[in-house]
């Protein structure tokens, strides 16, 4: 993708993320970390609300971080960016000498950049190198977990992360073509799904290889441990006051996301106790009533935006 590209790029749900964190970025000396930065959208939109914010930005894709860099240029000495991945948040902010942070964002899943970088293999609508690693300078790629996983192992995956009732009739299928021939390219394993689902399943759901390809991403990419990790570190980084946004794209992410912050917000306290504890008390208030969706005009004008879910929350008390 080129920096054209780059700058027409649209955050999803730009505005409201902005006015989530807004409150508590307008302090002097505000820091603010965007996990996931992508092709830094929402980082750009940050630095510009608010002049006084110094920006940290992770990505673990290092051809992100370059884009990213190009369009954060104007704000060169508020802005540092570093490859790492969102669970490296706390060594991150221990090597910059940064305590407590003001806010936090976490727009995950795959970013544009690398759904429309068909080498990537992201994509199942076009044929491209089975990858699928975020950051392609080390792991495993989805061609050699297709190849080497036992076939339980594959069940499982496509199961626990692609919530594939077809599972074990893909697998079958992927098995016996990896013994003639192993994957290399989607479009073969797009065909081989294709050709495995009854009828009735590929009627619906759209694309029958759309939960495969999910399943095969986060296993790649280790993206539902990273982020069950991630999440607690990022409260745990907030200072009091701070504020957290998190954008998910599918239910396994958001169901870990709600987790974590509806705990964050419960007392702790046994039930019947007549005074709850300071050390008890929720340390987080949540700023979104389950989690928000995107306006109808803004999937209209972004299809990508469709199955996206905001949830957000303030840190309220520090932990004792």
């Amino acid at each position: 993708m080129n920096d054209a590209r780059a700058a027409v790029h649209v955050p999803v749900m730009l505005r409201r993320t902005i006015e989530l964190l807004a409150p508590a970025l307008s302090a002097p000396g505000a820091v603010a970390v965007d996990c996931t930065l992508g092709l830094g959208g929402h980082s750009e939109a940050l630095l510009a609300a608010h002049p006084g914010l110094r920006l940290v930005g992770l990505d673990r894709d290092p051809a992100a971080l370059e884009l990213a860099g190009r369009r954060l240029a104007p704000y060169t000495g508020r802005v540092t960016l570093v490859h790492a991945v969102y669970d490296e948040l706390p060594a991150v902010l221990d090597k910059l000498a940064v305590g407590h942070v003001q806010g936090i964002l976490f727009d995950l899943g795959v970013s544009s950049m690398q759904l429309d970088q068909a080498g990537r293999g992201f994509a199942y609508a076009q044929d491209a190198p089975l990858d699928m690693r975020m950051d392609q300078t080390r792991g495993v790629s989805a061609a050699e977990v297709l190849n080497t996983y036992a076939p339980g192992e594959l069940v499982r995956i496509l199961r626990a992360y692609g919530e594939e009732k077809q599972a074990r009739r893909i697998v079958e299928a992927v098995v016996r073509e990896r013994e003639k021939e192993p994957f290399a390219r989607s479009a073969r394993l797009v065909e081989v799904i294709r050709e495995a689902l009854p009828q009735a399943a590929k009627r619906t759901g759209g694309n029958p290889a759309k939960r495969t390809f999910q399943a095969l991403r986060i296993e790649v990419n280790g993206e539902l441990a990273v982020l069950e990790r991630a999440v607690p570190a990022a409260v745990a980084a907030l200072a009091v006051g701070g504020r957290i946004a998190v954008l998910a794209y599918q239910s396994l992410e958001d169901r870990l996301v709600k987790r974590v912050l509806a705990a964050g917000a419960a007392s702790t306290a046994p039930p019947g106790l007549p005074v709850v504890p300071e050390h008890h008390q929720p340390r987080l208030r949540l700023l979104t009533r389950g989690a928000e969706l995107p306006a109808e005009e803004e999937i209209a004008e972004n299809r990508r935006a469709a199955p996206a879910r905001l949830r957000a929350a303030e840190r309220i008390r520090e932990d004792v």
